[in-house]
C-alpha cells in the first residue's frame, strides 16, 4: 500500500540508505517502506521515520504471524528492532534520531 504523502523521491532515498535490502533480515526481495512510528500515532513521512523491510518482516511488523519466524518474534520485537536500526544509523552519522523532525540535530 502506497502512502499518499510518501513521495517516490523519499521512498527511493530510504531504499538507497538501507542498501536496497531489508534493514532487519537483509533480504533484497519484496521490499516495502515501513513507518517506524505509525502515522496513526503521529508518525511522519520523513525519511527518519521510514525503514526498508521485506514483505515478510513488514507483515510481522503489522501483526501477521509468519511460520518461518520464531514464536517470540512479533510486532513489539519488530518495532524495537526498527527503532534500534534507525537510532543506530543516525548516531553513526553524529545525528540524534527524531522521527518527528525533518531536520536532524547533531550529537556534537
Amino acid at each position: 500500500m502506497i502512502s499518499a504523502n510518501l513521495t517516490n523521491e523519499v521512498r527511493k532515498a530510504v531504499y538507497k540508505r538501507d542498501g536496497y535490502t531489508c534493514a532487519l533480515c537483509d533480504s533484497p526481495r519484496g521490499l516495502q517502506v515501513h513507518h517506524c512510528v505509525p502515522r496513526s500515532e503521529g508518525g511522519t513521512d520523513f525519511q527518519q521515520n521510514l525503514i526498508t523491510l521485506c514483505w515478510r518482516c513488514h507483515a510481522v511488523a503489522h501483526g501477521t504471524k509468519m511460520p518461518e519466524y520464531p514464536d517470540w518474534m512479533g510486532t513489539k520485537e519488530l518495532k524495537q528492532a526498527c527503532t534500534e536500526y534507525l537510532a543506530d544509523h543516525y548516531a553513526s552519522l553524529g545525528l540524534l534520531w527524531n522521527p518527528w523532525e525533518e531536520k536532524m540535530q547533531s550529537l556534537v
